[in-house]
């Protein structure tokens, strides 16, 4: 999974001026990082694949989420050239406490990037692409039409690619989700990130059953649209919250589900409160399916945009084994 950040219209200050890149947690104190087990490490990448992916992202001057958020799948994405479009800036207007994306004031969308995205879809010869954004509370829409204008210039240009896109919660954008659902994404996926008790501590700007019902509103727009949601484990939470998270979004039937081990950025992040164990996850991927999600992966590794290609032919054919 390449996951590729725009740049646009961003000019380097000088060494001496260079903003901080989350202002809001310069002042918390280091946190412990704990020692990672043995089932999350990985071997350091060394393919033909991955370092002819690498030369891409140098030459072409590209930030990728995968190398700033050291995520260990880096390896085996970049062999496969899986790609993920982060699309309205690198710059996000929330504050959650586990991410690295960058906080502050974003810059001016550039009307540009949905024809640049197109034709790097098409030039790279996807048959799946991920389109993810920052959140942009202060663009009255969310950046709703963005998305729209996103999936439309990849149809023109690319209309055999199947698109999957990975949304803000429109907090507060009245109908910012009826335009996105409207130009008719794939697979549409919204991540709750964490369970209810976790959220004033770990995603203080969001709200969990806004969250949840966007996800529902989904369906009641497009029943035929695969939903998606993901959570990372590791951030205080009980089991017997996981499993409601999961009885809440099978009430909005949510299709498929990931779980996956938070890992923390930097020691001013949120920290690992523990790791879980691979038993743990197999557990919970049995529970989920047995409460009636199409798609479970759940795994320390697992990552929203991860497998997303091979896993989008695998949710069409548990539809359609359920179908009478």
């Amino acid at each position: 999974m390449v996951t590729i950040l725009d740049r646009t219209n961003l000019v380097p200050a000088p060494a001496d001026e260079k903003r901080v890149r989350h202002p809001e947690k310069a002042h918390k104190p280091d946190t412990e990082v704990l020692r990672k087990p043995e089932w999350i490490r990985v071997k350091a990448p060394a393919s033909k694949g991955y370092h002819e992916t690498r030369e891409l992202v140098r030459s072409h001057k590209l930030v990728t989420v995968c190398e700033e958020a050291g995520c260990p799948n880096i390896g085996e994405c970049w062999d496969k050239k899986h790609a993920t479009f982060m699309i309205m800036g690198e710059i996000c207007t929330r504050a959650c406490a586990f991410c690295n994306v960058a906080t502050g004031k974003p810059n001016a969308l550039d009307l540009e990037e949905p024809q640049n995205v197109a034709k790097a879809v098409r030039q790279m010869g996807l048959a799946h692409v991920v389109i993810t954004s920052v959140d942009r509370d202060d663009l009255a829409d969310g950046g709703a039409e963005h998305f729209e204008k996103v999936i439309w210039a990849i149809r023109a240009a690319s209309p055999n690619t199947t698109i999957e896109i990975l949304t803000p919660d429109f907090l507060k954008k009245p109908g910012a989700l009826e335009r996105v659902v409207a130009a008719k994404p794939d697979v549409f996926n919204h991540n709750m990130e964490t369970v209810p008790g976790n959220y004033l501590t770990v995603r203080p700007g969001a709200r969990y059953f806004h969250s949840v019902r966007l996800l529902q509103r989904v369906k009641e727009l497009d029943p035929t649209m695969f939903t998606k949601s993901g959570i990372m484990v590791g951030l205080g939470e009980e089991r017997n919250e996981v499993l409601q998270l999961m009885d809440d979004l099978r009430t909005a039937d949510v299709d498929f589900l990931t779980i996956g081990q938070y890992l923390q950025p930097t020691r001013k992040h949120h920290k690992v409160e523990r790791f879980v164990t691979p038993e743990e996850f197999k557990s919970y991927e049995d529970i989920a399916y047995t409460k009636g999600f199409l798609m479970v992966s759940s795994s320390p590794l697992t990552r929203s945009s991860h497998h997303t290609g091979d896993d989008f032919a695998r949710l069409k054919a548990a539809r359609e084994k359920r179908l009478p």
